[in-house]
């Protein structure tokens, strides 16, 4: 499809749109900044803005070779020859697959793994990105001071939001990428203040000593989330009756909570006070019991292969908390075998920890430390590992999907390191990933019949299209990165209603894209070999998905007067036409199944 540069110029009438920016919409300043204005005007209308504000700064992400996969390398080759594609604002880059200088350690086999990840962090060095490699830039010792920054990696959009005063919407890769290089965002979302507002209320009642149960409390938080409530901008807890925590504990905490969608969040006496609101979408508690309940099911059953510590990237303080317990094994004469345990990390904290001797504790220890990378982005290789072992909520929701499709157990990092050292304190087989029931993700969504048709939006960069196709509908957010098979569109995420089903060839209906912001270029990637959707219909503004059918032209609408969720089978028989900036739904023919 051929972008609608006069449908995006015709939007900009009803909306504040700077000089500089319209000047790149207009193709002034080449190609690469004007695919990235188009995307952000897209991106605005879709999100009801009416205006724009400069960016501080972006932290783009979707660098590492089985994240961004073959879609994102193919974009970025689409970007390298515009000498006039540079980034106006301070960019850095998140978590590569790899530390460049210890493959062999890493044992990887992955075909082309090196070679394809140079590919991809020189290209975004040639935008003027700075290749920090790192998914925790709020850790660098720089303080982000105030203002709106577009950021791209979920653990860091809701530890900023929630204890820093930078402020900033849950950016796709794509997205934050556009805003570096125009320097501009949209006015919208969680830079708006009335929309930075508690929707959940958790009550802890347990003691919270360790950080892994901080992480495991994030996690909880995001598991009890139910289709019906009315979360737009995402789950934002208000916690109360946690108590002091320590740097570690807050970024566990907002790290995987952040598996969920979850942008920022309160806590009673550790982040700003919470603003008042009439009333929640719902109100948990959790205790002792939850807890116990979650570290025995995710307690290692079977032979552990690997110890993995830092994801996010390890702080100076997990550092050296791993390496005292390390320490305290390697007086009594111990050390790990075989480089058991990786602790992964950026590099500024990689050069902290060699400057004050925590390195060379943990290595001596048989610990291998890696930098640039973190353990979801890395491929790991099968021939050695098959049942990891974390300190992280965060990591076992990214390895258990379909990024490496490793069963993943959790404990505190003095139980991760025991486990490195005495391979033997659990014995029998290893667990497999499908072992023990499966939690069915809670549906709404009840078959209807019946006539129906509603009316709704497009966005600028599309002119006029036409589609007809079979529905594929679901209530519960879609999580391409992991959960989406990138070669055959299955959704493969056990419990999902549409587990199992491809999203080829249908007219894809949700609500919203949710976890990872790289997702855009894995659908980027189905597009790009055929394998996605003939067309998508978002009920909630999709900051994650629109972006690939903007760049990309796959026909994309929102906003119906009737939510189409409720309305559509799967199955069903539907045409949609857009003209004119509107898009008229019809179901032609009911499903006759089920």
């Amino acid at each position: 499809m051929t972008p609608n540069l006069e449908g995006a110029s015709n939007m900009c009438a009803h909306m504040d749109v700077p000089v500089g920016l319209m000047s790149m919409l207009e193709g002034d300043h080449g190609p690469t900044k004007q695919k990235a204005a188009r995307l952000l005007i897209d991106l605005a209308s879709t999100a009801g803005a009416r205006e724009f504000v400069r960016a501080r700064n972006a932290h783009v992400s979707g660098v590492s070779v089985i994240t961004g996969g073959h879609g994102l390398r193919r974009f970025l080759a689409d970007l390298s020859d515009d000498p006039g594609g540079k980034v106006s604002i301070p960019t850095t880059l998140n978590s590569a697959g790899c530390d460049t200088e210890k493959m062999e350690e890493m044992g990887i086999e992955y075909p082309d793994f090196l070679e394809q990840q140079f590919e991809i962090v020189h290209a975004y060095s040639q935008l003027g990105i700075e290749a920090t490699l790192s998914c925790t830039p709020y850790d660098r010792g720089i303080e982000q001071g105030q203002g709106i920054g577009s950021w791209a990696e979920s653990n860091a959009v809701c530890f900023s939001n929630s204890y820093t005063s930078l402020v900033t919407n849950r950016e796709s890769g794509l997205s934050a990428l556009a805003t570096a290089l125009t320097g501009w965002a949209p006015l919208w979302g969680l830079h708006i203040d009335e929309n930075r507002v508690p929707n959940i209320l958790v009550n802890v009642e347990c003691e919270m000593n360790d950080t892994t149960d901080w992480s495991i409390l994030g996690d909880w938080i995001g598991k009890q989330i139910l289709p019906e409530w009315k979360l737009p901008w995402g789950p934002m807890p208000r916690i109360s009756g946690l108590p002091k925590a320590s740097f570690e504990m807050k970024k566990a905490l907002t790290a995987s909570a952040a598996n969920y969608g979850c942008p920022m969040l309160w806590a009673d006496g550790l982040t700003k006070d919470a603003p008042e609101t009439d009333s929640f979408q719902g109100i948990l508690t959790f205790t002792e019991s939850e807890l116990s309940e979650r570290y025995h099911d995710l307690s290692p059953k079977g032979i552990v292969d690997l110890v993995v510590i830092g994801c996010p990237q390890a702080s100076v303080g997990e550092a050296r908390s791993t390496a005292a317990y390390i320490r305290s094994r390697m007086e009594l004469g111990e050390r790990i075998s075989n480089q058991r345990l990786w602790v992964f990390m950026s590099s500024h904290n990689y050069d902290l920890i060699e400057g004050d001797g925590t390195l060379d504790i943990l290595e001596e220890g048989g610990a291998l430390v890696l930098r640039d990378t973190c353990p979801e982005v890395t491929p790991y290789n099968r021939s050695r590992y098959n049942h990891l072992l974390t300190n992280s909520l965060k990591a076992e929701h990214y390895l258990t999907s379909g990024l490496n499709k490793m069963p993943t157990s959790v404990a505190t990092i003095e139980d991760c390191v025991a486990h490195a050292f005495d391979p033997s304190l659990v014995t029998g087989p290893r667990p497999k990933l499908s072992s023990g029931k499966i939690k069915k993700i809670p549906t709404s969504k009840k078959k209807v019949s019946g006539d129906f048709s509603s009316l709704g939006s497009g966005i600028p960069s599309q002119d006029k299209w036409a589609v007809r196709g079979k529905a594929l509908v679901t209530d519960v957010p879609i999580t391409y990165l992991g959960y989406v098979n990138r070669d055959t569109g299955v959704i493969e995420e056990p419990g999902h209603p549409l587990d199992g089903v491809p999203i080829g060839e249908t007219i894809l209906i949700y609500p919203k894209g949710s976890g990872s912001t790289v997702a855009p270029f894995v659908l980027m990637g189905l597009i790009y070999t055929e394998m996605g959707p003939l067309a998508i219909i978002n009920s909630d503004v999709c900051p994650l998905t629109l972006p690939a059918a903007s760049l990309l032209g796959t026909p994309y609408a929102h906003s119906f007067e009737d939510d189409p969720i409720m309305k559509i089978n799967t199955g069903d028989v539907v045409q949609m036409n857009l003209n004119q900036g509107k898009v008229t739904i019809q179901v032609l023919s009911r499903n006759s199944e089920g």
